[in-house]
């Protein structure tokens, strides 16, 4: 059985069929993400290391009893500016510290994500590693053009409804493949038929891309971003 939080912008909604969440595990968004599911598992669920407890970075949209850790999409974009963050060097202790201080004035459960912390995220960095004394911190985000860096490249190809995430293309609008958790729960998609790339990808490798094409009623072109697109992400 599945438990939902209680409403908060960012946080999740009673919704028994998840329409409009999105819905990934973490292999799914680890996919996704090019970040690995134990990693993302660890960060959504906490961990321990030598008797120390690690707490998780955010309680994630979808809580199931069995304690299996499920991510909505604003789970899947907030794990995306957590993961370029903490390829830049900073710790998850900071992440978690910047995420628990935005909350105070973003008004969104996942703050990092958001076009508010796009503009004013910074000074949080700076405020916390000034507090713990993190000269590499402070020295990175000193440097305004770092900052910027990091976020923009995380938000890249992000579409936004007011503050918060609201669709994804992953590659580019021009290569045509959407993440959208409004349709298909939350799956890659072709944007011109709006089928699953899985679906068309495997419908043309076992078909060949013509006849797939024909039977799916989708062009060819489209048939052919789902396989590049299922095979970059194979790649990975």
């Amino acid at each position: 059985m599945v438990s939902y939080q209680p409403h908060a912008m960012g946080a999740a909604v009673r919704n028994d069929n998840f329409i409009g969440m999105g819905l990934y595990t973490p292999t799914e968004a680890g996919r996704l993400l090019h970040v690995p599911s134990k990693k993302i598992t660890r960060w959504l669920r906490g961990h321990s290391v030598k008797g120390k407890r690690y707490e998780r970075l955010w309680r994630p949209q979808i809580v199931m009893e069995d304690d299996a850790i499920f991510l909505g999409f604003r789970d899947l974009m907030e794990m995306r500016a957590a993961d370029a963050f903490m390829k830049a060097g900073v710790s998850a202790y900071m992440i978690r510290r910047a995420i628990e201080e935005a909350r105070k004035y973003v008004d969104d459960e996942r703050p990092l994500s958001t076009t508010k912390f796009r503009t004013d995220g910074r000074s949080i960095f700076l405020e916390i590693a000034d507090e713990n004394n993190d000269t590499k911190l402070l020295d990175l985000f000193r440097r305004q053009y770092a900052f910027k860096r990091i976020l923009d490249a995380s938000l890249k190809g992000v579409e936004f409804d007011g503050i918060a995430p609201s669709r994804w293309w992953p590659l580019s609008r021009q290569k045509g493949i959407l993440i959208d958790p409004q349709r298909s729960f939350g799956q890659p998609i072709e944007a011109e038929s709006g089928v699953p790339t899985a679906t068309l990808a495997a419908a043309a490798h076992t078909e060949g891309i013509n006849n797939a094409s024909k039977l799916w009623r989708v062009s060819r072109q489209a048939m052919r971003r789902a396989v590049e697109y299922e095979d970059l992400l194979q790649a990975a």
